[in-house]
């Protein structure tokens, strides 16, 4: 085995023996989603301009040296042009929201070629759309906001990166940069949105706030929906491994997953980072617990101290397995995959986008872990990559080479 890929962490992990039992998705009181979302997402989303599957990665050399029968990557960074899975979900909920005002100012149910057309541009142009966001949503509600019509104000917490904020702005909307952490900020912008007569477009939910969070989470099962097509009749996954902060992309996931696939579901776990440690602690206690403080991680898009509550009923009934990852594993991952392994090409994957095979190389550099999560030669592990580099210069500045230069395969 390749010791320098295996690089020694100090990672906690716990595991929810209560997920081991979970039967049927659709009898379990975490079915937050409806099966029947699963599809219209699909149908809906696979009519956008530009839609097309994002590539199933084979990481043949890397499953190799970790010894492990395979490792298959989901690549977001090709979706819409945006950077990441985040597009599949902002966007998809402002369609939906601007549809169903339109159904009732004019008793007219609309399609997307109805918004795009700018056929209800008097209706739409005076709505204003709102989010806080660490980065790639802000960028998908924003798209989707100029895609459809309508205004976008978004706000970011004081560490989004100036690169995360440029490119949110690129596409139209207003961009307002909040002086404290994710979380403060969720509730500064239901704040002004209240104040202002906006729509929040979120994709966490909190008392009172459900429903948009439900249609942005069913717009990230259409990845899922890609995979199971990919997939096909190759065996199943032993392994999901996903990585959040406030988890609606983890519902997005394992929601649909469970549902096909029933009682022979995958093991399913959960990665975060060790200083925003929001689901691990959440697992651990088996309740919803929140963390303070500045929320600081290179995994920008998981730096969210407090889970969607919709996100957690479910959740906390089908994931086994949760672990709280340092930074340095995520950046050492991202190296790795820009340099390739036996043979793999190299790919370009963001901070967060590398949590997932960087808490498995991690479990697989650690015995008990290893043999706890059951990972073994038999093993077929599925990750994400959540993102590309969505801020290609502090893509730089932690690989050490441009996105650019990995593509082309230059030192």
């Amino acid at each position: 085995m390749m010791t320098n890929i295996l690089n020694t962490y100090n990672v906690r992990h716990i595991h929810s023996p209560e997920a081991d039992e979970a039967g049927l998705y659709i009898n379990s009181p975490g079915a937050v989603l409806p099966p029947s979302s699963f599809d219209d997402a699909m149908q809906e989303i696979s009519t956008w301009p530009g839609y097309s599957p994002t590539p199933l990665v084979d990481l043949k050399g890397l499953a190799q040296e970790l010894e492990i029968a395979s490792l298959h990557m989901k690549y977001e960074a090709p979706r819409f042009g945006l950077g990441s899975f985040k597009a599949l979900g902002g966007a998809y909920a402002v369609s939906l929201f601007l549809r169903d005002i339109i159904k009732q100012e004019t008793g007219k149910s609309v399609t997307t070629d109805n918004l795009m057309s700018g056929e209800f541009s008097t209706i739409t142009s005076a709505l204003t759309v709102c989010s806080a966001t660490d980065g790639n949503h802000g960028r998908s509600v924003a798209w989707g906001a100029q895609m459809f019509g309508c205004k976008c104000t978004i706000y970011v917490p004081h560490h989004a990166s100036q690169g995360r904020i440029d490119a949110i702005a690129s596409y139209g909307a207003d961009v307002i940069v909040h002086d404290d952490n994710y979380d403060e900020t969720v509730r500064h912008c239901a704040k002004e949105a209240e104040e202002n007569g906006w729509t929040v477009i979120s994709d966490t939910s909190y008392e009172g706030y459900q429903d948009i969070p439900l249609n942005v989470m069913a717009g990230y099962t259409v990845l899922t929906n890609e995979i199971k097509n990919q997939i096909g009749d190759d065996p199943r996954p032993t392994h999901v491994i996903v990585q959040g902060g406030v988890g609606g992309f983890a519902t997005g996931v394992v929601a649909p997953l469970w549902h096909w696939w029933g009682e022979d579901r995958p093991r399913f776990i959960f990665i975060c980072p060790d200083n925003v440690p929001a689901m691990y602690l959440s697992a651990k206690a088996k309740r919803s617990e929140v963390v303070d403080g500045d929320l600081d991680t290179v995994m920008a898009c998981l730096s969210c101290g407090e889970l969607s509550a919709l996100a957690w009923k479910l959740l906390r009934e089908v994931i086994n397995d949760t672990i709280a990852l340092p930074d340095q594993a995520a950046i050492d991952t991202m190296k790795l995959l820009a340099e390739g392994v036996g043979g793999d090409k190299p790919v370009v994957v963001g901070e967060s986008g590398s949590a997932g095979v960087a808490g498995l190389i991690a479990a697989c550099g650690n015995d008990t872990l290893r043999s706890n999560l059951g990972l073994d030669e038999h093993s077929r592990v599925l990750t994400i990559c959540t993102e590309g580099a969505t801020d290609p210069f502090l893509y730089e500045e932690l690989v050490g080479k441009s996105p650019e230069q990995v593509i082309n395969g230059q030192s």
